[in-house]
């Protein structure tokens, strides 16, 4: 990357600083570019969901490594727990979608309240392992809630066996006007399709392990017994483990790096399997370089970008995002590593803009807790708009349930300090209220950033990018209007 007309900025950038200048270029569709990261985790797309509880669970996980990407299971939730979710997806179909089922007894109150959690908004009835039906949303509106399912479920279905291309599958679909199918494996259900579903199966392709299995990280902290944590979650096959901490400098995070690399290099010698170790946040050079050193293989960078973050705020410490991955990635590249661009990213655009400054992939956290799939129940404000919460994982709130084994007087002393929001709500964008239509747009985004670059790669991107410097006047100028002025 380099800037426009070898500008050097004297002041540090955010992503709403800069704009990339087009360049002449080769490449004549979206579809000619290839997003595959070079951070060996197996993603096809530079998407990451952050380790956050309101953003990151096993719906999240499972739909996001199904287009391409991964998420991380954050450090608070319990091992059982985590161990069901990883199993969980790890089972899941690389196609086709996880069903939401339940019996012709099942009562509508109760299949309400599971629709919400898919964005195909349909649950398939079976009983004794056939199918029988479906019944969705609109067929639970305004039916007494004791009602069974058996009373209002369609029986008219359409039913696709597993391996039929997408293309048939699309054309099965609209020739009934329907939009969503179960999937039989000789007479036994393996998963659900959309239309959607079925193009998106020709756009994206899975992130899988060697095991062809979806992928899933998982985080830890730097306090308690971090070795036993860290074996822990290997042992459970984990793909990735981060290990998060807000000030990721410092000398805690120094000493428990080396317990989680001897707990991999246990792992690797007894499985074969060598699991990426992903260490952060920081946003200079410096802690770069001491991160690496210490055995991490990607470094998580930014500090106070994030939605739900206070830091800044409460402590005037941070960097604007821009400049930090910039100077973080040029470190991390000498070093033979890889750095996360994390948080501050409220457009695609910005992901664009973060990849052009060098970053293998992109963390996004509260953009996606918006979404159906966001672990969070789905409510509704005063005015009928949906929502979701989310909440800083440093908030406390958060900090709460972090520290729920500590005794009263310590964890009624910690919730005294925090620095992020312990509420916010996160409404659904009526267009995209899944978090595959988000990524949708944001890789849709990227690569057209991509083609006026002329870049077929991610690496051919940072190195044909080229970056101008803009005034607010100049963000304003390029924002839509969606209203005439």
């Amino acid at each position: 990357m380099k800037f426009l007309n070898d500008l050097q900025p004297t002041y540090d950038l955010t992503y709403n600083d800069v704009f990339m200048v087009p360049g002449r270029s080769a490449v004549t569709s979206r579809f000619d570019v290839d997003l595959t990261t070079s951070d060996g985790i197996g993603t096809t797309l530079p998407l990451v969901v952050a380790n956050m509880t309101a953003v990151s669970g096993r719906r999240m996980a499972e739909t996001i490594a199904r287009r391409g990407g991964i998420a991380i299971i954050p450090q608070d939730i319990p091992l059982d727990i985590v161990a069901a979710t990883v199993q969980r997806v790890k089972a899941a179909h690389t196609v086709y979608e996880t069903p939401v089922t339940v019996t012709p007894a099942t009562t509508i109150g109760e299949v309400m309240s599971l629709l919400p959690k898919r964005a195909h908004g349909a649950a398939v009835v079976v009983e004794d392992a056939k199918v029988l039906g479906i019944v969705t949303e609109r067929d639970g509106a305004e039916i007494d809630r004791f009602a069974q399912v058996r009373e209002v479920m369609t029986t008219d279905i359409l039913t696709i066996e597993a391996g039929t291309d997408a293309r048939t599958c699309f054309n099965d679909l609209s020739a009934r006007h329907i939009d969503f199918a179960p999937i039989l494996d000789g007479g036994r259900l393996v998963g659900v399709l959309t239309r959607k579903g079925a193009l998106r199966s020709t756009i994206y392709e899975p992130a899988v392990d060697t095991a062809g299995s979806l992928v899933i990280g998982a985080a830890v902290g730097i306090n308690g017994d971090v070795s036993r944590k860290a074996a822990a979650l290997l042992d459970l096959g984990i793909d990735v483990l981060v290990v998060d901490t807000a000030h990721g400098h410092q000398a805690k995070m120094s000493e428990a790096l080396p317990l989680v690399l001897a707990a991999r290099d246990a792992y690797a010698a007894e499985s074969g399997r060598r699991v990426p170790i992903a260490a952060g946040n920081v946003v200079t050079a410096e802690g770069v370089r001491d991160l690496v050193a210490a055995g991490a293989d990607i470094i998580k960078v930014g500090v106070g970008p994030g939605a739900m973050c206070t830091t800044r705020m409460m402590t005037g410490v941070g960097r604007p995002q821009f400049s930090a991955v910039l100077e973080c990635a040029a470190a991390a590249r000498e070093l033979g590593a890889h750095i996360w661009a994390d948080g501050g990213v409220r457009y695609p655009r910005d992901v664009a803009l973060a990849l052009a400054a060098g970053s293998a992939s992109v963390m996004i956290g509260s953009w996606f807790a918006g979404t159906l799939e966001s672990p969070g129940d789905l409510q509704v404000g005063p005015d009928g708009r949906p929502y979701k919460e989310s909440f800083g994982m440093a908030s406390a709130r958060a900090v709460s349930n972090r520290t729920r084994d500590a005794a009263g007087f310590e964890r009624a002393r910690m919730a005294l300090f925090e620095e992020g929001i312990s509420s916010s709500r996160m409404f659904l964008d009526p267009d995209r209220p899944g978090v595959e239509d988000l990524v949708d747009s944001i890789i849709a985004g990227v690569r057209s950033s991509a083609t006026y670059a002329g870049a077929r790669s991610l690496a051919d991107f940072h190195e044909r990018a080229v970056i101008g410097l803009q005034s607010s006047a100049g963000y304003d100028e390029g924002r839509p209007l969606h209203a005439s002025w």
